[in-house]
């Protein structure tokens, strides 16, 4: 039995209530609740000091905090994770959740990546926090490669696959690129794509490279380099995650420290550190995992809670993500069924397309 599961055993129903009301307190408010209050949300009727006692008892097991002298309680992190593990009574999503949902699913959408777009989206507007979603590799032989500057400092490759299938994805060139150098790039890919996949294609290309370097001017062959250290980097996941609803962390409201904190969190996300650890987090086991807080280093610094589910293909192999991160207090009741339901949901329709 852990730790927690210890805990919770030794303590008795009256110590059970009072923690429980002050975590659904937390969680619906962010701020402390006090003995009087809990006096009137109790079913036993209890004196404030005796209140006070079992919430010092708490305290002391380090399921409690106190912010401030002779301020209410709140849940420390193990708190949460105890409350998570023995307390929380999760269903089936919501109605109005599953028919948002569905909406956002349904419908042909023939490209995978525009779909799962679309869900990172829902799942940010529904639960108000920002969301995560890890797209699969596709491993289809590629047809044709073509470049496309947006701006001096952002470029665009559209990679068509035989299969059909066709994606956008957008990197940083480098400096100093010209159109002449967008299409000796496509030029000299393209002759070495066809019938290879990216992964087959990354592990020649550097070779190509090196003995065809006459063929290729120096600002084009830093164009392909650049450009495909972003398709298919050595992690092999770093440019599959698809992250929305940044400004739902960002409330106004929020102290300037958990602004600092957020912003390193979305600092690390854009420049795609760590991110190849993502999908290692679901892959113990089917279902929806919750981390909070310190328990998960990708997002420690950001004192955020991650709630995050695989989905699978046909063969049953994880092939993806999908998650939520906000603030600790999330209303895990109500976003572990959503991104439960939306995982399962993308995992049918993928392998419904496979």
């Amino acid at each position: 039995m852990s730790d927690g599961g210890k805990i919770f055993e030794e303590m008795n129903a009256r110590s059970r209530e009072v923690f429980r009301l002050v975590v659904e307190s937390y969680l619906e408010t962010g701020g402390p609740i006090g003995s009087r209050t809990l006096t009137r949300a109790l079913n036993e009727k209890l004196s404030a000091a005796t209140i006070r006692n079992v919430m010092q008892d708490l305290e002391h097991l380090g399921l409690l905090d106190s912010p401030h002298v002779s301020a209410g309680r709140i849940p420390t992190q193990q708190g949460l994770r105890l409350f998570v593990d023995g307390l929380l009574e999760v269903g089936e999503p919501q109605q109005d959740d599953r028919q948002k949902i569905d909406a956002t699913l349904s419908g042909e959408v023939n490209d995978v990546t525009t779909m799962l777009d679309r869900v990172g989206s829902a799942l940010s507007s529904m639960t108000h926090g920002a969301s995560l979603v890890l797209t699969p590799k596709h491993e289809a032989p590629i047809k044709h490669i073509e470049f496309v500057s947006l701006a001096p400092d952002r470029a665009l490759v559209v990679l068509v696959f035989a299969d059909g299938h066709v994606e956008n994805r957008v990197f940083t060139p480098p400096m100093g690129q010209t159109p002449s150098s967008l299409r000796e790039a496509a030029n000299f890919l393209n002759a070495l794509a066809e019938g290879r996949t990216l992964r087959e294609l990354r592990n020649s290309i550097g070779h190509e490279i090196k003995s065809r370097r006459q063929e290729i001017d120096s600002l084009a062959r830093e164009l392909v380099e650049s450009g495909f250290a972003l398709w298919d980097d050595e992690g092999g996941s770093y440019e599959r995650l698809i992250v929305r609803g940044r400004a739902n962390l960002l409330d106004d409201d929020a102290e300037a420290a958990d602004l600092n904190r957020i912003r390193s969190l979305f600092d690390d996300l854009e420049r795609k550190r760590d991110i190849a650890e993502f999908l290692e987090l679901t892959e113990e086991g089917e279902g929806v995992r919750i981390f909070i807080g310190s328990e998960n280093k990708l997002f420690s610094l950001s004192g955020s809670s991650l709630v995050v589910s695989p989905y699978m293909n046909s063969d049953r192999k994880i092939i993806g993500a999908v998650g939520v991160i906000g603030p600790t207090r999330l209303n895990y009741g109500r976003i572990v069924p959503i991104v439960d339901y939306t995982a399962q949901l993308v995992g049918k329709l993928i392998s419904d397309q496979g």
